[in-house]
C-alpha cells in the first residue's frame, strides 16, 4: 500500500525538468530565446568540461564555443531516453575532443612527453590543501584527457578509448601515467 511519503514529488525537480523539456521543443523549433536559457543553464558546467580535457582557459573557451555552436544542430538529436545534462555531457566530451584534435596537430600531442614544460615542474610540498584541479591542467594532454574522462567523469576504460581513438592499453597506461605525476607533484613518493 503506497503511503502519503512515498507520493510526495519533488516540485522543483518536475517543474525544472518539465521548463528543461519546453525550453528544448522551442529551441529545437529555432527559438533564439530558449536557446539562450539552455546556454545559460549550462554554460558552467560545459566549461568546465572543456577545460580540464583542454588543459588551457583560452582553447577552453574556445571548445565551449564550438560546443554551443554543435549543439544548435544537434540538438533535435536529443530523444528525452536520458537527462539533459547527461547527453549534453557526452556531447560536450565528444565536440571537445574533436575541437583540441583540430587545434593541435596529432604529431604535436604525441611527441615525447619528457620535452613537456609540465614535467619539470616543482613537487609541492604535502599539504590537506593541494589544488588537484591546477595539478590536473599540468598534466600532458593525453594523459589528462584519460584522466579527466576515467576518474573525474566516471567513463570506462572501453569508452574512453573509443573517445580517443586509442587502445584500451593505452588508455590504462595514460591513466597509471597521469596517477604517477600526480602523487609526485603532491609530494608523494610511490607507496
Amino acid at each position: 500500500m503506497e503511503t502519503s511519503q512515498q507520493r510526495v514529488i519533488n516540485a522543483n525537480e518536475v517543474f525544472s525538468k518539465a521548463r528543461e523539456d519546453a525550453l528544448i521543443s522551442s529551441a529545437i523549433q529555432g527559438d533564439k530565446a530558449a536557446y539562450r536559457a539552455l546556454y545559460d543553464a549550462h554554460i558552467g558546467r560545459v566549461y568546465a568540461l572543456c577545460l580540464r580535457l583542454a588543459g588551457d582557459r583560452g582553447l577552453a573557451e574556445d571548445a565551449t564555443q564550438e560546443v554551443f555552436i554543435q549543439l544548435w544542430s544537434k540538438l533535435k538529436n536529443y530523444k528525452g531516453q536520458s537527462q539533459f545534462s547527461t547527453w549534453l555531457h557526452s556531447v560536450t566530451a565528444n565536440v571537445t575532443i574533436s575541437y583540441i584534435r583540430k587545434q593541435r596537430g596529432w604529431f604535436q600531442r604525441m611527441m615525447n612527453i619528457e620535452t613537456s614544460s609540465a614535467m619539470n615542474a616543482e613537487a609541492e610540498a604535502p599539504t590537506s590543501d593541494v589544488d588537484l584541479e591546477s595539478l590536473v591542467l599540468r598534466l600532458p594532454e593525453r594523459a589528462r584527457m584519460v584522466f579527466v574522462l576515467h576518474a573525474i567523469e566516471g567513463y570506462r576504460h572501453e569508452e574512453v578509448a573509443e573517445m580517443l581513438d586509442m587502445a584500451v592499453g593505452s588508455s590504462k597506461a595514460q591513466f597509471h601515467r597521469a596517477k604517477q605525476l600526480l602523487k609526485t607533484w603532491m609530494g608523494y613518493d610511490d607507496e
